[in-house]
């Protein structure tokens, strides 16, 4: 049977083959070719049983090769006998056929035809369904709207010359159980014949259902109106035909299916000449373009020259869809991406707001985090032109907000009423940029930068995750100096009281607690473990097997979630399972990783450091209040020099807001709701307004947040053929999983007593597992490893085939030394202009 590649019926009839790439005698292409030149064509017939298509089959032979009435009588009785499946089995069904059914041998195969087994003799052809077609579980693995063409050949005592029939059906019939699966059937190809070389009908055969799986093909087959379109058809097959010398390969291997087609736009165009469409070479052409093209070139970002004529645009373009970006959210994995970036935003609120208080005084604290980033991410998720957008602090607009107090505080002004004032000049600055529609200048960002940013900021949050696991051996140190054989002296005590009555005795550190409430006799002192037990004594004490060390408890849990993670999460490719649970496994694998690690760490009961979250709504900073007033606490001239600083923080919010959105609206997403610059800018400028007047912390897109929002919502199609690939359809586009994220982050006050029982060095791996498929996800990280491997080992990459590996490497050192110098900049003061040197 073949979908896209050919199966085989294995040996004893008990499972299919592997599926795998047909290779083909190129004798038996030559025959198939005879055979449509001299047998029976009938196209477009109107028919509705297989009895009638073979009675007009076999009437509407050439005169030449007309077969006698008995011949046709017999030929006709041979069609119509049953065909025996091999239907594709569950495991249950299997154990039940071992357990119940006795032993049986094997049935004798028709000698004539290949790709049917069939049953008891005289068992006619079934005008319905039988039961094993329609719940035959084959048929998931069908793609909706495929109809079957069916292939019989095989060799036949009584005929003296071949009959060959090609039939094409004007519409596709239900056939009863013809198929394997209850499909309408569109195409039918038959050849018998008397005895002729082995095999040489069943390879004619395996020709013709690989033909009529070439897309190419399909296409000539369904338009041909004459027998010359179906042999130029096959001309063009051929002049595509790629032939292996004998003994230079093995027939009998099977090539496995390749992990990437080629596309048929990049094919030579196969069409009889009469049903030739000029527009499939435009077509291909356009489609080449179309790769080469800036990834955001799109009218999203094309100038209007109207005053906020390109938020009109952005805002025309998505109020049709914003009723199915709710309704698209009703699938299960939204619910995993729910959690995943729940725990992600939180751990990232926790950490930046501690930073910020730290910097601030605590004027803004871990509080401030949580309730600023519920309210900004949620306005932004409900009104924004890409609702995959996750907001959150960033590095430079922590260390302005450092710059800044540190100014406050020399100078003598309130910092949250001078902040009131950069917020609002900055809010201004951003409406005038939506209104001169200058988010056009993305279309100008290139790979270069893009590539340059993302690095970055993955970077950043793999070096910070491992800092705060290096960091637990400040707080949790290891004990380096502990020996088991010096055990008896970390609270542990050697009983002897069995050597004689009243005569045991004990040592233990009386720096340490007493490990029972109950002391025997004292042993000598100095005993060790080894001394003790040679004695003839025991020890007792919680403390004389092992000592808990927290540090590397929590690296084990820290690299067991990482691992986890990457793991479960390439499940989906994996051999083991049915596809369905495969792709729960990997929907969930994030979660799946955090529960297994919760799970270790409460059955080990160590006390890991834990997730701490607020359980108050006060401010952090009992000197200030939830409302910021512009005026009373600083001069008033405050109010028109806070526009220097601005200019600033304006250019940072813009340089870090559209770099983000560039690279999350690349068109190898395959987007199909459009993307909202200008939208998204003037979302990030009002909420400004609101974040400064209430002392809150601003916010902007998060790269490798939103990146791993929109991995855990890619789609895939549910039914693949037997040895393809799962076809990627895109994301998931909706704006509830991200509105659910930040609800749940401002109700996270209220959930304290469970999610203290989370520790956080599996919070850190998630933020490693995070950082790591950010920076797998460009081509940077490719080229990096290229440059470690020797020409011959290097992949077959598009870009190598076009670019000499020279000017290659070239380009990737020089990325890596921007790179390498942003980074530095990144740790310095200076790192508030980090966005406008990316």
């Amino acid at each position: 049977r073949w979908i896209k590649f050919e199966e085989k019926v294995e040996d004893g009839g008990e499972r299919w083959s592997a599926p795998h790439v047909p290779a083909l005698p190129l004798h038996s292409l030559f025959q198939l070719r005879t055979c449509l030149q001299k047998g029976t064509m009938l196209l477009d017939l109107d028919a509705l049983s297989f009895k009638e298509i073979i009675d007009k089959a076999l009437s509407g032979q050439p005169e030449e090769a007309e077969l006698q009435p008995e011949l046709k009588e017999r030929l006709a009785a041979l069609l119509f006998c049953q065909p025996r499946h091999q239907p594709t089995k569950s495991p249950l069904w299997l154990l039940a056929e071992l357990g119940l059914s006795p032993c049986r041998g094997r049935h004798g195969a028709r000698p004539w035809l290949a790709t049917w087994l069939w049953s008891e003799p005289g068992a006619q052809l079934s005008e319905t369904p039988l039961k094993e077609q329609l719940r035959n579980r084959f048929k998931k693995k069908v793609p909706p709207g495929a109809e079957a063409a069916h292939v019989a050949v095989g060799e036949v005592e009584f005929l003296e010359k071949p009959f060959a029939a090609f039939i094409r059906l004007r519409r596709g019939v239900a056939l009863g159980s013809l198929a394997e699966v209850a499909l309408p059937s569109r195409f039918l190809f038959i050849l018998l014949g008397p005895r002729a070389k082995v095999k040489a009908y069943h390879e004619v055969g395996r020709a013709m259902a690989t033909l009529l799986t070439d897309e190419l093909f399909q296409r000539v087959a369904r338009q041909a109106e004459h027998r010359e379109d179906l042999i130029a058809g096959m001309e063009a097959f051929l002049d595509e035909l790629t032939v292996l010398p004998p003994g230079k390969w093995d027939p009998s291997t099977r090539i496995p299916p390749p992990s990437c087609l080629p596309s048929p736009h990049r094919r030579t165009p196969v069409h009889p000449p009469d049903l030739q469409s000029h527009g499939n070479e435009d077509m291909a052409a356009a489609g080449d373009r179309a790769g080469l093209e800036h990834p955001c070139s799109r009218e999203e970002l094309e100038r209007t020259g109207r005053l906020f004529g390109g938020l009109l645009r952005d805002i025309r373009r998505k109020a049709p869809w914003y009723g199915s970006d709710f309704s698209n959210a009703l699938h299960p994995q939204c619910l995993s991406a729910v959690l995943y970036i729940y725990l992600a935003t939180v751990t990232n609120a926790i950490t930046f707001g501690g930073m910020l208080g730290d910097a601030t005084a605590n004027m803004q604290g871990v509080l401030e985090s949580f309730l600023g980033t519920a309210f900004a991410g949620s306005i932004f998720c409900l009104f924004s032109g890409q609702p995959l957008t996750i907001l959150s602090s960033t590095g430079p607009v922590l260390v302005f907000e450092r710059l800044l107090f540190s100014f406050s505080q020399d100078h003598s002004l309130d910092y949250l009423e001078f902040r009131l004032w950069i917020g609002l000049w900055v809010a201004f600055f951003g409406v005038v940029l939506v209104a001169t529609e200058a988010s056009h200048l993305a279309r100008y960002f290139t790979r270069f930068t893009e590539e340059g940013f993302c690095a970055l900021i993955s970077l950043i949050f793999i070096y910070d995750s491992l800092k705060k696991m290096l960091s637990l051996a400040d707080a949790f140190p290891i004990n380096w100096q502990y020996r088991l054989d010096n055990v008896t002296s970390y609270s542990c005590v050697c009983n002897l009281s069995s050597l004689g009555a009243g005569e045991g005795r004990s040592v233990h550190d009386p720096s340490s607690p007493p490990a029972l409430s109950l002391q025997p006799p004292a042993a000598p002192a100095g005993l060790s473990r080894t001394q003790c037990l040679r004695q003839g004594g025991h020890l007792l004490g919680t403390s004389c097997q092992y000592v808990p060390d927290v540090t590397l408890v929590s690296f084990l849990l820290f690299g067991g979630t990482f691992l986890s993670c990457t793991t479960l999460k390439r499940f989906r490719s994996s051999r083991y399972f049915p596809a369905g649970v495969r792709r729960l496994v990997s929907d969930f694998a994030i979660i799946l990783a955090i529960l297994a690690s919760c799970a270790i760490d409460a059955a080990l009961g160590l006390e890991t450091p834990k997730l701490l979250v607020p359980s108050e709504l006060k401010p952090t900073n009992p000197a200030r209040g939830w409302i910021v007033f512009p005026f009373g606490a600083n001069p008033w001239w405050v109010c028109l020099v806070s526009a220097v600083p601005a200019v600033l923080v304006t250019i940072l919010i813009f340089m870090d807001q559209q770099i983000t959105a560039v690279i999350l609206n690349r068109r190898e997403y395959k987007l199909q709701k459009g993307a909202g610059f200008h939208l998204d800018l003037l979302c990030v400028s009002l909420l400004m307004v609101v974040t400064s007047t209430t002392g809150l912390p601003w916010y902007v897109s998060a790269t490798v947040i939103s990146l791993a929002h929109m991995e855990s919502l890619r789609k895939e199609s549910a039914t693949s053929a037997p040895g393809e690939h799962p076809e990627f359809l895109g994301i998931r586009e909706q704006r509830l999983t991200g509105l659910a994220v930040f609800v749940l982050t401002g109700v996270s006050v209220f959930m304290a007593p469970v999610l203290e029982h989370i520790p956080m060095p599996v919070l850190y791996g998630v933020f490693l597992h995070m950082g790591v498929v950010a920076l797998n996800s460009i081509q940077l990280t490719e080229r990096v490893q290229l440059l470690l491997m020797p020409a011959k080992h290097q992949p077959d990459l598009a870009y190598l085939r076009h670019v000499p590996l020279r000017r290659v490497h070239l380009f990737t050192v020089i990325q890596l030394l921007c790179l390498a110098l942003l980074w530095v900049l990144k740790s310095t003061m200076a790192a508030i202009i980090f966005p406008v040197m990316v």
